[in-house]
């Protein structure tokens, strides 16, 4: 059996839902690159990495197109945002990435990407089919996670909040999509997202203002 063929495999069954090795798997490491984001490590991103490569099979044995290319466009960002971390143009004292809010016109531009985002991706799915079997909420996750990972890799509050909202939407349709460990796994995520946020709210308030655009 080929490694896709082993990846795209049953894992194990519980109350009816089969979970295959790439979906546990993948929403582990992801779970992981999570918590390191929460603990402000630069290993975030190559877990990251290493999550969307697996996902890519998980997505695609459940045939959700849009789900493989949010995937491929994980692995992406998160090299990108590896590199603005390396690059550490915010560096806290404790030599970890120094996080803030990010200022209004940060917000507009995140707002505004993440909206005209969503309608070009959902429109794109809604006219070919064969791209998506549920168009607006794939795009929508699609895209919410993209910008999540933005804000993440210029070091912003935010990107919690775009989990949130990620996450609001990802269960019902990871758990509808027959992925039952991502719908497990994004439940896990909305715990760690409350928890990081509250961390990267109190370290931003004690490192004090920073300049917006400074991680550009």
């Amino acid at each position: 059996m080929s490694v896709l063929g082993t990846l795209n495999g049953t894992a194990f069954t519980a109350f009816g839902q089969h979970v295959i090795w790439s979906d546990m798997i993948g929403n582990t490491i992801g779970l992981a690159a999570l918590a390191l984001g929460w603990r402000r490590s630069i290993w975030t991103w190559p877990a990251q990495l290493l999550s969307g490569v697996i996902l890519v099979a998980a997505y695609a044995s459940a045939h959700l197109s849009g789900g493989v290319g949010k995937q491929l466009l994980v692995i992406g960002v998160a090299l990108w945002g590896w590199r603005q971390w390396q690059r550490g143009r915010q560096q806290a004292q404790d030599g970890s990435i120094a996080v803030r809010f990010a200022g209004w016109r940060e917000r507009a531009l995140l707002l505004g990407g993440t909206a005209l985002g969503t309608a070009a991706v959902g429109t794109l799915f809604t006219l070919i089919p064969q791209l998506s079997w549920n168009p607006w909420p794939d795009a929508y996750i699609f895209v919410g996670t993209l910008a999540a990972m933005v804000a993440q890799a210029r070091g912003l509050v935010e990107f919690w909040f775009a989990w949130l909202l990620v996450d609001v939407v990802g269960v019902p349709l990871a758990f509808s999509s027959g992925l039952a460990f991502s719908g497990l796994v994004y439940v896990v995520y909305l715990a760690l997202v409350v928890w990081g946020m509250r961390d990267w709210w109190l370290r931003s308030r004690a490192a004090g203002p920073v300049l917006e655009g400074a991680a550009a």
